[in-house]
């Protein structure tokens, strides 16, 4: 019954906010804004321009509203919009550069260990070139395949796939400078 009532309380403060209710709007937006902020910074580096480029994609979303179907959770419509105007943002500052070789993909990453901190996993990832980074923020935490990674990017699948690799290759280099410094051999 609570699921159901939840369901139907989200709905209708969407209904709200497709009507311009201001105070529907900001509801949204304190719901989702803080989680949201964490989406755009996974892409953009510096917290003042992934805090305009949030700012500009709830506007999309408001303004979009009404295309909302209701067939996926609202969160999930919310943070495509958000990595959709992340990639855009990024696109316009032409900051991602997508080396096309012929690097074969290997699957062969060993999971980070599990000393690492969350937010020391997001600094190593910061550390990444733009397009690694983007690569593996939408193949690695977003969940999309290499496929749709060529279609949103407008590259080959080949590419997204050794863009991974490349990202994975870094990420597992820095975790293994980072063993050797704790375990003191260096």
């Amino acid at each position: 019954m609570k699921v159901i009532n939840l369901h139907q309380e989200e709905k209708e403060l969407i209904q709200l906010a497709v009507e311009s209710n201001r105070q529907a709007q900001q509801k949204i937006y304190a719901q989702f804004s803080s989680r949201m902020l964490s989406v755009c910074r996974q892409y953009i580096k510096d917290i003042h321009q992934a805090e305009d480029v949030m700012i500009t994609a709830f506007m999309k979303i408001f303004s979009n509203l009404k295309n909302f179907e209701h067939k996926g959770s609202f969160e999930g419509w919310i943070r495509r919009i958000m990595v959709n105007e992340c990639i855009s943002f990024i696109r316009v500052q032409k900051k991602v550069m997508f080396l096309e070789d012929e690097m074969h993909f290997e699957e062969g990453f060993s999971s980070m260990d599990s000393q690492l901190s969350v937010e020391d996993i997001q600094v190593l990832i910061d550390g990444l070139p733009d397009g690694y980074k983007m690569i593996f923020n939408l193949y690695a935490i977003e969940g999309y395949k290499h496929q749709e990674i060529a279609s949103m990017l407008k590259i080959n699948e080949g590419t997204s796939k050794s863009q991974l690799s490349h990202a994975r290759k870094m990420l597992q280099q820095q975790i293994n400078l980072l063993k050797k410094y704790d375990n003191g051999t260096e």
